[in-house]
């Protein structure tokens, strides 16, 4: 199962400077979302000495904390699998999502720990009225290296935009998965699946 080299400019958006914030995160458009919280975490991360000298423990329970008010992983999950999602009984579809959840958030946090004062630049974004799935489109700028594209994908639902899928150069995050879940499921079944990724989150952990 290959995993993408995630810049770690992907977690800004994960992680609110404070949970009392979402209320009013909840309320933004979706490209203003973006841009407050990377904004606010960059922040916190110029100035946190453990997480620049690799911290992964600390950034790993601040991640926990704090990803799930941004991001919809029942959604991203349901993408990843596919038809196989509908063949899944509930208890199977929280598992899956449980390990799949544990392992983007174990990625996310190794690249926050390889944080080197990359900037990110907003590409122009409208919102049209009525639109409830929409794609915000950002660039890193490294030094001494091609800028990355890195777009986001959100929905809206009833507590405010959600992302379900981030696009890294090119790449979907969803879409690098669902061959590799599938194969998983053809060869043995959702529990298979479940097993493989939960196997590899015990190894990461061990790490």
């Amino acid at each position: 199962m290959k995993l993408l080299n995630l810049p770690l400019i992907v977690i800004a958006l994960l992680l609110p400077a404070a949970a009392g914030a979402q209320a009013a995160l909840s309320n933004l458009a979706p490209d203003a979302l973006i841009k407050q919280v990377t904004s606010e975490v960059l922040e916190v991360v110029r100035k946190d000495k453990d997480i620049q000298s690799g911290d992964r423990q600390k950034v790993i329970d601040l991640v926990e904390a704090k990803v799930l008010p941004n991001f919809d992983f029942s959604r991203m999950t349901q993408l990843a699998m596919a038809r196989d999602w509908r063949a899944a009984t509930p208890s199977q579809q929280k598992a899956m999502t449980d390990a799949f959840r544990t392992l983007l958030v174990r990625t996310y946090s190794k690249a926050l720990t390889e944080y080197k004062n990359q900037v990110i630049e907003f590409k122009p974004f409208a919102l049209k009225a009525g639109e409830t799935e929409v794609k915000v489109r950002t660039q890193v700028i490294q030094s001494g290296a091609k800028p990355i594209s890195l777009d986001y994908y959100l929905e809206k639902q009833a507590q405010g935009w959600k992302v379900v899928d981030i696009e890294v150069g090119g790449i979907s995050l969803v879409t690098n998965y669902r061959d590799s879940f599938a194969s998983e499921v053809k060869s043995g079944g959702v529990d298979g699946l479940i097993k493989s990724l939960q196997a590899k989150n015990r190894d990461a952990e061990a790490k």
